[in-house]
């Protein structure tokens, strides 16, 4: 079981049955929307237990996902596909990721030319 949340605390949660690798997404949505690269892990939606949900808030990215961020502070914590019944998570909303390794890195032919993709993991050009 693994807990996180937002940074002001409106947002908390638990989930289980997390996978083991986190994907780095370098798309330019995923830019915008995280400020930089959207580092994620995935369980089922079934798997999260909300604790408090105060100010969960979901934005339609597109006509097949939406993005559950704080309304209050801003943090970007889910992203989720319509049509799954999983859910993604920000690795950097959890409060102990220690347990994670890094597993991909996704639409690497749309990051930013401001740094470099470390070689930790593969790079698949788009997804």
């Amino acid at each position: 079981m693994h807990t996180g949340g937002c940074e002001c605390g409106s947002v908390r949660f638990e989930v289980k049955n997390l996978r083991e690798t986190i994907t780095a997404c370098h798309c330019k949505q995923c830019q915008r929307t995280s400020g930089h690269v959207w580092a994620s892990t995935t369980a089922g939606r079934e798997d999260y237990t909300f604790l408090s949900e105060e100010g969960l808030t979901w934005y339609k990215s597109s006509d097949w996902a939406e993005r559950g961020f704080c309304a209050k502070c801003g943090s970007s914590l889910f992203y989720r596909m319509f049509k799954e019944d999983h859910m993604s998570v920000g690795a950097g909303c959890l409060d102990d990721p220690s347990d994670f390794k890094m597993g991909r890195h996704i639409f690497v032919k749309d990051k930013g030319a401001y740094y470099q993709i470390p070689e930790d993991a593969p790079h698949i050009q788009k997804y």
